[in-house]
C-alpha cells in the first residue's frame, strides 16, 4: 500500500489525543443496524453519509449557535496530498473521522485533533481520470462493525480495517474494460454495502449492486435499463421488471452505447417501509433522437425507483423525465421526512434534481404529490399532478433548431448535498443557473470510450430577449450564470429566502440546531446563515473552493463543524472560471469549534506559467481541423483551474514531447492517458496547431498577470 505525503497543522498536541475518545481503538467503527435505526438520536456522531438513513443532514447540536457564532473559529485542519477536486463527506463515529479523498484514497483522523490515525490508497491506474466525465473525485466511506468501505474510480468496492486500515477485501464491480467508473459514497444496510457506478456520457449501462458486508460476494444487481435483446436475461433481480415495463419504451440498438442510466449518487435506505430508494441517471446519448429513434420513455432513465433492500426486488418507480434528452438526472439527493399537507401527515421524500422543479413524492408507493420550479426553467410548461408526467415545450428537445436550455445538464442542482431542518420546516439547497445552447448533432459519430452525446453545444442562438450580435450575446448569457442558497418550503413549495452567488459551483448544506446554515463556495469561503431568515453572520477563507457537504459532530462534550475543501469535479475540469487566476493549491478538510486556537498552513498563492506559444507557423487548415479534434477530446478536461491549461504548456514549442504526452501516455500516472486509439499523429499536431493559436492570442491579450486569494 504506497503511503501519500500528507501535511497536518492543528495546535493541539499529544495531550489532546490523550484525552480523546479514540481511546477505545480496539472498537473502531462499530456501527451497526441497530446504531444506524438509532442514529437521529445519536447526535455526538455522523454515522452515514446524510447523518441518519433519511439523509436530511441536519444536526441537532446547538452549543455552537447563532449567538456565539462569533466565537467559532478553526480547531484543527489537515492538509492533502492532491489538488484535485475534494467532494466527501466525512464519517464521524466515537471520535474518529473516516473520509475519502480524490483518487480514492481513504484517510482516517482523530476528529478532535485532526491528528493522523492511518491512511489508504488504493492504487489505481491513474490512465483511468480518462473515463471519469467529471474528475477523480470521491463522494465518500462507509463504515459497518469494524470495516471501511470505498468505491474507487477504477470500479472497485474496497474493505478496509477501521481500526488500522489495512485491505480486507477488494472486488471488482464493473467490466473494467469500458468506461465505468466509481464515485459515489456506499451505503450500507442488513449487512449488505450498496454500490452504483458513473461512466453514461461515454457509454455505459447503468446498475445498482449490493455485496456482503463481510465476505465482498455480490448478493443482488438491478439493471437499470435492459440489454441487447438477443443477449437474454441477465440472471439479475431486474430481468422481470425490465421485461414487463422497461424493454416496451425502447427503440431502435439502445445497447450499443449501453443506454446510461447509471447509480452514481443517491442511495437511501427506508426502514419504515424497509425500501432502498435510488436516483438513476441521464440517457447514453444524451440525444433521444440517437439513443431510441426519438421515440419511447426509456425506462428507467431520470427515475427515482424503489427496491427490496434484500433482493433487489423492485418496488416502485416515478420517471421525472420519460425520453430524457438533456442530462437530466435523478441522482441528486434524495431526503426522507414527515410533512403535514392539506393538514394530512405524509411520509414524503423530496428531491431537488438537474431539471429545476422541486419533487414531493409518496415513498409508500412512489405517486407524486406536488412539483413547483425552485429555479427559472423553460424547457416544460409544468408537472401534470394526475400523471406526474411533464408537460413539455415541444422545442425544448432541439429537434428542428438549437435550444437555449435553463437548467442545463450543469443542473440547477448537481450532486451537492442539500440539507433540510426539521425546526424551520425549509430545505436549503445548492442551487445553480447556467445556460446551455443544444443542437442535434447531424454528423454524430461515436467515439468508444469518449464523450459520446449526440449534441452540439453552440453559441447561444438568436431568441427573443437576448442581443442579434453575437458577441454581445454570449456576454448577455455568461451573465445569466449564478448560483443561490435557496432556503426552499416544501410544502408551500416556494422560496422563504435566497443568497445570490456570482458563480454557479458552490459547497453542500448542513443545517443545525443552532438556527445554523453552513454552505461553502467556489471562492473558498465558508459561511453560516441564520436557518430562518438567511443572515450571513460568520464566515471564513479556506483558500480553496469548497463543494462538499459540512457535517456536525461532537468530542468530549464540544462541538465541531468541519467540511473538507478543494475545487474540483465537471466546472472544475470543462469551465472557464474567470476568478481562478493561479495554480490550485491542495484540498485541505478543516474543522472549526468555539475558540478554536488553531492556524491554517502557510498559503502563497502560486502564479500560473505564462502561455508558451511556439513560433513555428502553422496553417489555417491545421488550427481547424485541430480546433474540432479538440473540442472532441481536449475541452472536457483542460478548459477549467484543476487540470492543466494547454496553452502555458512548455511542449507547445515541442512537437515530439508533445506526441510523448497526447499519444505516448508520458503522464498517464498524473490521469493524462494516451489517446493514440483515438488520435493520428497528425491530428495531434494539428491540436497543437490549434493551442498555439489561443496561447498566442492569450499572450497578445495582456491578460496573463496572476493574482491569487
Amino acid at each position: 500500500m504506497a503511503l501519500a505525503s500528507f501535511r497536518v497543522c492543528c495546535l493541539l498536541g499529544i495531550l489532546a489525543f490523550g484525552i480523546s475518545s479514540y481511546a477505545a481503538e480496539d472498537l473502531a467503527g462499530q456501527v451497526d443496524q441497530a446504531r444506524l435505526e438509532q442514529a437521529e438520536t445519536d447526535v455526538d456522531n455522523w454515522l452515514t453519509y446524510g447523518r441518519t438513513w433519511a439523509e436530511q443532514r441536519y444536526s441537532p447540536l446547538d452549543q455552537i449557535n447563532s449567538d456565539n457564532i462569533s466565537n467559532l473559529s478553526l480547531a484543527w485542519a489537515f492538509e492533502l496530498d492532491t489538488n484535485r477536486g475534494q467532494e466527501a463527506t466525512p464519517i464521524v463515529v466515537d471520535g474518529v473521522m473516516y473520509f475519502s479523498t480524490a483518487w480514492s484514497k481513504v484517510v482516517a483522523l482523530d476528529a478532535a485533533t485532526g491528528r493522523l490515525l492511518w491512511q489508504y490508497d488504493p492504487e489505481v491506474d491513474g490512465a483511468k481520470a480518462v473515463h471519469a466525465c467529471c474528475d477523480v473525485v470521491n463522494r465518500g466511506v462507509a463504515v459497518w462493525k469494524g470495516r471501511v468501505f470505498v468505491g474507487t474510480i477504477d470500479g472497485r468496492l474496497i474493505a478496509v480495517d477501521a481500526k488500522t486500515g489495512k485491505e480486507i477485501w477488494d472486488v471488482v464491480t464493473v467490466d473494467q474494460s469500458k468506461p465505468y467508473t466509481i464515485t459515489m459514497a456506499p451505503r450500507v444496510v442488513k449487512d449488505k454495502v450498496i454500490i452504483g457506478n458513473s461512466g453514461a456520457e461515454l457509454g455505459v449501462r447503468g446498475y445498482v449492486s449490493a455485496y456482503d458486508t463481510g465476505t465482498g460476494e455480490l448478493v443482488w444487481r438491478f439493471y437499470t435499463v435492459p440489454g441487447n435483446p438477443a443477449d437474454g436475461p441477465d440472471g439479475a433481480a431486474s430481468d422481470d421488471v425490465l421485461a414487463r415495463l422497461a424493454a416496451p419504451t425502447w427503440y431502435g440498438e439502445w445497447w450499443k452505447l449501453g443506454g446510461g442510466g447509471t447509480v452514481w449518487d443517491s442511495v437511501v435506505y427506508d426502514a419504515e417501509f424497509d425500501q432502498l430508494i435510488i436516483g438513476i441517471g441521464n440517457g447514453s446519448p444524451w440525444n433521444h433522437q440517437y439513443r431510441s429513434e426519438g421515440k419511447g420513455d426509456n425506462l428507467f432513465l431520470s427515475s427515482i425507483l424503489a427496491v427490496n433492500p434484500d433482493t433487489g426486488a423492485y418496488k416502485w418507480h416515478y420517471q421525472a423525465n420519460p425520453g430524457e434528452s438533456w442530462d437530466f438526472t435523478n441522482t441528486q439527493q434524495i431526503t426522507l421526512a414527515d410533512l403535514t399537507i392539506d393538514g394530512v401527515p405524509r411520509k414524503v421524500l423530496m428531491q431537488a434534481p438537474k431539471n429545476g422543479f422541486f419533487y414531493v413524492l409518496d415513498r409508500s408507493n412512489g405517486k407524486l404529490i406536488s412539483a413547483e420550479p425552485y429555479v427559472y426553467q423553460n424547457w416544460a410548461k409544468r408537472i401534470d399532478k394526475k400523471t406526474g408526467r411533464p408537460v413539455e415545450r415541444p422545442e425544448a428537445r432541439y429537434k428542428d433548431k438549437p435550444f437555449l436550455g435553463q437548467p442545463s445538464g450543469i443542473g440547477a442542482h448537481a450532486w451537492m448535498p442539500m440539507s433540510y431542518s426539521p425546526d424551520t420546516g425549509l430545505v436549503y439547497i445548492p442551487a445553480m443557473t447556467f445556460p446551455l445552447a443544444y443542437a442535434h448533432n447531424d454528423n454524430f459519430v461515436v467515439h468508444e470510450g469518449r464523450w459520446n452525446t449526440g449534441v452540439n453545444f453552440l453559441d447561444p442562438p438568436e431568441m427573443p430577449g437576448l442581443p442579434k450580435d453575437l458577441a454581445a450575446r454570449k456576454k448577455a448569457v455568461a451573465a445569466m450564470r449564478k448560483g443561490e442558497l435557496i432556503a426552499w418550503d416544501p410544502i408551500k413549495q416556494e422560496a422563504r429566502w435566497k443568497v445570490r452567488r456570482g458563480w454557479p459551483w458552490n459547497g453542500g448544506t448542513l443545517a443545525t440546531g443552532g438556527n445554523l446554515v453552513f454552505q461553502g463556495t467556489a471562492h473558498g469561503h465558508f459561511e453560516a446563515y441564520t436557518a430562518d431568515r438567511g443572515e450571513k453572520i460568520w464566515s471564513f477563507q479556506t483558500h480553496r473552493g469548497i463543494v462538499a457537504g459540512p457535517i456536525g459532530y461532537r468530542v468530549n462534550g464540544e462541538q465541531y463543524i468541519a467540511v473538507l475543501a478543494g475545487y474540483g469535479g465537471s466546472m472544475g475540469m470543462a469551465t472557464r472560471t474567470p476568478f481562478e487566476k493561479r495554480k490550485m493549491p491542495n484540498g485541505i478538510m478543516v474543522a472549526f469549534k468555539l475558540g478554536g486556537e488553531a492556524d491554517m498552513p502557510d498559503y502563497t498563492p502560486e502564479l500560473l506559467d505564462p502561455p508558451a506559444p511556439s513560433d513555428e507557423s502553422f496553417t489555417d487548415a491545421q488550427r481547424e481541423a485541430g480546433r474540432k479534434e479538440y473540442m472532441q477530446f481536449c475541452a472536457i478536461c483542460h478548459t477549467g483551474p484543476v487540470n492543466p491549461d494547454l496553452r502555458r504548456s512548455m511542449f507547445l514549442s515541442d512537437a515530439e514531447g508533445w506526441e510523448s504526452v497526447v499519444l505516448g501516455g508520458a503522464f498517464e500516472a498524473n490521469g493524462m492517458a494516451s489517446f493514440a486509439n483515438y488520435l493520428t499523429e497528425e491530428e495531434a499536431q494539428a491540436i497543437r496547431a490549434y493551442v498555439n493559436s489561443q496561447a498566442v492570442t492569450l499572450l497578445e491579450s495582456g491578460a496573463t498577470d496572476v493574482k491569487g486569494r
